[in-house]
């Protein structure tokens, strides 16, 4: 069987839409053209390539704290989405819990676009995360994750790292941030999203540089610990991508055992997806 038609689930995209949900206009960036994409188109798109759900990861650009469009598209979605949302420092427990059961896994921190200074009081809300048994996915790149280290350790939330970390791969493999990666998957419960090399690759498509770290974190957090994701719709990508061209690169990357786990077993395990409705599962 082709892997398009194998079933499979994208942990990390996002959804746009400004016709019907506006932008804020205190949002630096807004995302235009080929960077918008609806869940009702989404779902097309999934359905060409066999993917059966995905979790949707609410965008700092265009919408920042604004979560109506994602949780909109988890509930037209039917089961087929679940979200992870943005929310301010100080979100209760309340608020959280209001957010889980509408089908949101955990709270998204962009470290590499706001910088360490802006989750610098984070650590009470990591708390809250942890006692809800809730993700706490974190974006950083080159060496960011070292301030967040104390944090995570201290409050036990289990993690979901964005994009492989976000190397600066000029650094080598013995870099503070590689190192800092290694600590964090010695915890035995973060997870890694093995996606995104347009941000961190110096090459084009297929990235031949970030092979190496890719697979590298493959051994380092172990199989049952990597998820595959596309990061559709490529907001802000440097050149044109295309959702099935990266779906052939994780299959010239990985085996299909590997395949198997990061783009089935490990994100039905982690995120509790049930059948789709429509998806044939």
């Amino acid at each position: 069987m082709h892997l398009f038609e194998l079933p499979k689930i994208d942990s990390h995209c996002h959804v746009f839409e400004p016709a019907r949900f506006p932008y804020g206009q205190d949002i630096a960036y807004h995302p235009s053209g080929h960077e918008l994409g609806t869940a009702d188109y989404f779902t097309h798109v999934l359905q060409a390539y066999g993917v059966r759900h995905a979790v949707l990861v609410g965008p700092n650009s265009g919408y920042g704290l604004d979560n109506r469009c994602l949780l909109d598209a988890i509930a037209l979605g039917e089961g087929r989405f679940k979200g992870i949302a943005v929310v301010p420092n100080g979100a209760t427990s309340h608020e959280l819990r209001g957010l889980r059961d509408a089908g949101i896994l955990g709270v998204a921190f962009n470290v590499a676009l706001h910088g360490f200074g802006y989750y610098a009081d984070i650590e009470p809300l990591l708390h809250r995360l942890a006692s809800l048994d809730m993700w706490a996915q974190i974006q950083v790149t080159k060496d960011q994750l070292l301030d967040l280290l104390p944090m995570i350790q201290t409050t036990g939330v289990k993690v979901l790292i964005d994009h492989c970390g976000r190397p600066d791969l000029k650094d080598g493999p013995h870099s503070p941030g590689q190192r800092a990666l290694e600590q964090l998957a010695s915890d035995g419960k973060s997870v890694i999203k093995l996606s995104g090399f347009a941000k961190f690759s110096e090459q084009a498509y297929p990235f031949e540089d970030s092979r190496q770290h890719a697979q590298r974190m493959h051994a380092v957090f172990g199989a049952d610990r990597c998820l595959w994701a596309s990061d559709w719709p490529f907001l802000r990508a440097p050149y044109r991508m295309d959702y099935g061209t990266l779906l052939q690169l994780a299959a010239q990357w990985f085996g299909p055992e590997d395949l198997q786990k990061m783009m089935w077993d490990n994100p039905v395990r982690l995120f509790g997806f049930g059948p789709a409705q429509g998806s044939g599962s």
